[in-house]
């Protein structure tokens, strides 16, 4: 059963694993731990409490998740919110960077399946990693509404994954892999298809500054401070001018360096104000502001309203 859990987080916000979500269909005596330890496959109805919560609390992942689901809820992440009725089924998919709950309503549950599995999972020789998948990407497509026919094919994968985890097949790890990516490529011809990346020497820097800055988040616990703050900060450790890096910014995103900092941050802010219960104190010193004010005047600015509004009616 999928409930939802509605908390703050605790002072220090967990950091979850694999390890922590339930495989019942796991035989005992699989001798392939270096790969179950990096990927598991599971129905919904077989997660324990503790896995459920765990997707309803701010939290980092250290794993990659596709989840197929039916049922009456709703899908949050970032400023997105994707109601689901009772008679339909989504693919969503799920990245370590942002943080995103499940909302079930009308005390209802869900169904479905969801698989997780880390970088180390893939196999070196494919020379991919999960952020090269659009579905994976903050930028590209992860959330899908299906038809009948789409749900179905997704459904029989996914009891293929569950079929293949529970034998004691020496290769099936291999086996898994594909069943892996047959899910993701039927996902990716869902969705449109990307503009072709040139990779210019300005690309290459716009993308390394997103990543430097992707890198600080999310934060674990309130004595953590974010390590990059302003634009020269990220000029420095990039060995560029923070003149050029903001020249080649505006023209990459149509943003200035302050600008997709400031967004990223209150991101951040707005993360840690629903899911955490740090002080806002704690928030502001963890984003570094020097000052609490300094940060309920930014975070105003921003969103149009003060930090303290957000928590109102939170349980």
């Amino acid at each position: 059963m999928f409930l939802p859990v509605v908390i703050f987080g605790s002072e220090m916000i967990t950091q979850y694993t694999i390890k922590n979500f339930s495989t019942p269909l796991q035989p005992a005596h699989d001798n392939n731990k270096s790969f179950s330890d990096n990927f598991t496959a599971l129905r919904l109805e077989d997660m324990t409490h503790e896995s459920i919560a765990a997707t309803a609390q701010y939290s980092r992942k250290d794993f990659y998740k596709i989840s197929l689901i039916s049922g009456d809820t709703t899908y949050h992440y970032l400023d997105n919110a994707h109601r689901v009725t009772n008679n339909e089924w989504v693919l969503v998919f799920t990245n370590r960077d942002i943080p995103y709950r499940w909302e079930v309503h009308n005390g209802g549950t869900c169904s479905g399946y969801a698989c997780m599995f880390t970088d180390d999972f893939l196999p070196m020789h494919t020379y991919s990693r999960p952020a090269d998948w659009q579905v994976f990407n903050a930028e590209g497509q992860s959330f899908f509404r299906l038809t009948n026919t789409q749900a179905k094919f997704f459904e029989s994968t996914f009891e293929k994954m569950l079929d293949e985890q529970a034998s004691d097949y020496q290769h099936k790890y291999e086996l898994l892999f594909l069943y892996l990516m047959e899910t993701i490529h039927h996902a990716l011809r869902l969705a449109p298809e990307p503009e072709a990346k040139t990779y210019s020497s300005s690309r290459k820097l716009s993308d390394a500054f997103k990543n430097l800055l992707s890198t600080q988040f999310p934060l674990l616990h309130p004595n953590q401070e974010i390590s990059f703050r302003n634009p020269q900060a990220f000029a420095d450790k990039l060995a560029v001018h923070t003149n050029y890096l903001n020249r080649v910014l505006k023209t990459e995103t149509g943003k200035t360096t302050t600008q997709l900092i400031t967004e990223r941050i209150m991101q951040e802010a707005k993360a840690l104000l629903i899911y955490s219960n740090w002080s806002i104190s704690q928030i502001s010193y963890s984003l570094g502001f020097a000052e609490a004010t300094h940060f309920t005047q930014a975070y105003k600015k921003h969103f149009g309203d003060l930090p303290s509004a957000i928590r109102k009616g939170q349980v």
